[in-house]
């Protein structure tokens, strides 16, 4: 065991055969959850795991499972993984590099002849993303009890094809059960998607657990009517209306510093003709923040101004959570064996909080929960020049692999 140390050379090499499925003229990857190219991927994937020994299955959620067998079956296994399915504009190592780190964790097994004693699984998500069919981390958040089945199966995309439909037809409607089995323990190795860890100059992020999210889904309805004869101060036009509200959106994520993230990411102006008064806008927002309090807070400031904006133009305002999970801490068993996994390497690393959504969010309702970041370009992701340097992910795949044996073998 003290030995062990992963190729990081077939790491990078696997990555990069993998990004070449949805390859996008700016380096990125387009590959949207249940599209023929995430089928690709996830053929790809599978092909690997049953080179490797692996026994494959996939649930009703077109989650997949890879299993390395251990010497007592019967334990549950210690389980990694992450998402292959990409934002439009995506970057080749968020999702894809935790499902390859654990791939590279039971090749490395494999080379050195080692066998653990509980089984090693690894796991792809189905629709982590949220991008083609809302909300994120649903394949994992089904498996967690989060989403009903039926609920997870009838999401829909823009153009009313179901995450149900799209499973059977790409070939990944598997015949088990989702959920309901122990896990020992769930690691997960990520891209930090932020520029903390490169800025501090550490290579490993140990992460201690994940902000909290509200998500919310605004319409603003005025009144539709001609650009020309209708006079300013009798014009119910929605989209000033929502514009006022986005500033506020704004203003309240600045208003919570040094945590707080505020954003509006998607809108649609109805009718959208440049000669007609918008009588409709719908849009969404998102905010963020490590204590739930603050979330509290956040969110009557949100539902109190927005109230104000649309009975001071005498619009009518519909305003839904669309998605909420609280700020989540993670196993501190789990903690810290990431972080005895650093400092078996002399990694330079830091405590972090994450920014972002994973599934790990979910499955720590679960399972005794841990996470390792790696540094990544700039802090930029969800963008096709997302990029992280091939020393950095290696190490990132030995905490890992090391952090997944502690847990292995009960210590």
């Amino acid at each position: 065991m003290e030995n062990l140390k992963i190729n990081g050379d077939r790491l990078w090499a696997s990555l990069m055969e993998l990004a070449r499925i949805g390859a996008t003229p700016k380096g990125g990857v387009c590959r949207l959850a249940l599209s023929d190219l995430d089928r690709q991927a996830r053929d790809l994937f599978v092909g690997w795991c049953k080179e490797a020994g692996c026994a494959v299955s996939v649930d009703r959620m077109g989650n997949i499972f890879a299993r390395l067998a251990g010497r007592n079956n019967a334990l549950p296994p210690v389980m990694t993984g992450s998402h292959i399915d990409s934002q439009p504009t995506g970057g080749r190592f968020d999702g894809a590099y935790g499902v390859l780190a654990g791939l590279e964790v039971v090749r490395t097994l494999n080379d050195f002849a080692y066998e653990t004693e509980a089984p090693i699984e690894v796991a792809v998500w189905t629709n982590e993303e949220g991008s083609r069919f809302p909300p994120p981390m649903i394949g994992s958040g089904v498996f967690a009890g989060v989403f009903a089945l039926d609920d997870g199966l009838g999401r829909a995309d823009l153009d009313g094809k179901t995450i149900g439909g799209e499973l059977k037809r790409i070939g990944y409607d598997g015949p088990q059960a989702v959920g309901g089995r122990p896990v020992g323990a769930y690691f997960e190795a990520h891209i930090e998607q932020g520029p903390i860890l490169e800025a501090e100059e550490k290579t490993i992020g140990v992460v201690t657990g994940a902000q909290g999210q509200r998500w919310y889904e605004v319409t603003v309805t005025g009144q539709e009517a001609h650009a020309g004869p209708t006079p300013m101060r009798r014009r119910k036009d929605a989209l000033v209306g929502a514009a006022r509200m986005i500033e506020t959106v704004n203003r309240i994520g600045l208003a919570h510093q040094p945590y707080a993230c505020a954003t509006v990411g998607f809108a649609q102006v109805s009718p959208n003709s440049r000669n007609v008064i918008p009588g409709k806008v719908f849009f969404t927002v998102d905010f963020r923040h490590p204590q739930d309090d603050v979330l509290t807070a956040m969110d009557k400031e949100l539902r109190d101004a927005c109230a104000r904006v649309a009975e001071g133009a005498g619009l009518a305002l519909d305003m839904k959570e669309f998605w909420y999970y609280p700020p989540t801490p993670f196993d501190g068993d789990c903690v810290a064996a990431v972080r005895d996994g650093t400092g078996r390497f002399g990694y330079a690393a830091m405590d972090i909080v994450s920014g972002a959504g994973h599934d790990a969010v979910y499955m720590a309702r679960v399972a005794p929960t841990g996470m390792v970041f790696v540094p990544c370009k700039d802090g930029i992701s969800h963008n096709e020049i997302e990029d992280a340097k091939p020393e950095d992910l290696a190490a990132g795949c030995n905490v890992l692999l090391h952090a997944m044996l502690r847990r292995a073998h009960g210590s």
